[in-house]
């Protein structure tokens, strides 16, 4: 538990760095849309995921190469330092997967599409409490790492799909086609 705590903990506060981009963009978007200026809400949007995609492998990286030796301000208890090297890959590989999620919140929510958000984190924390309850039950520790990964993963395509559908307040990208919000489809 002590492990699981500390990797949770880092894992957390890590993550969270990347809800204050989210915000910004969240802040931005929603500007954007009561301007109805729906050129700079994709330009807007691609930024805030482009840079979340950029902050996530940062953050990745750090972990990786530094929680091994950071550790060991968290315990000198070696059973739990081992159960934390466990843990590491978990913590610092969800980073990228973490910054997405929570900026594709941020930009759902900068469009105020609430509603979309509410039901599909309904749906996204059945499939997790399922995949947990299974997971951790099956393979203990790195289960619910496992399961903490599909949660966030989950959230990334409630939030890709719901812009990729171009429904709800993105329907204006139907108007024009070609003008990709997805950084990866420039």
């Amino acid at each position: 538990m002590a492990a699981f705590q500390i990797c949770l903990q880092i894992w957390m506060a890590t993550s969270l760095l990347a809800d204050g981009l989210a915000i910004a963009g969240q802040a931005i978007i929603a500007s954007e849309f009561a301007k109805k200026d729906y050129k700079k809400v994709i330009e807007s949007a691609s930024r805030v995921l482009q840079l979340g995609l950029i902050l996530g492998l940062v953050l990745s990286l750090l972990l990786l190469s530094l929680l091994p030796f950071g550790s060991k301000l968290f315990t000198n208890d070696k059973h739990v330092l081992q159960l934390i090297g466990i843990g590491i890959p978990y913590v610092a590989a969800t980073q990228p997967i973490n910054a997405l999620a929570f900026v594709f919140d941020g930009i759902n929510y900068g469009a105020s599409d609430f509603t979309y958000s509410a039901y599909s984190m309904i749906m996204v924390a059945l499939v997790s409490i399922l995949s947990l309850y299974v997971l951790s039950s099956s393979f203990g520790f790195t289960g619910i790492w496992i399961a903490l990964s599909i949660y966030m993963a989950l959230r990334i395509f409630a939030g890709f799909w719901r812009i990729g559908t171009a429904s709800g307040p993105w329907s204006f990208l139907t108007e024009n086609p070609f003008a990709p919000v997805i950084p990866c489809c420039y």
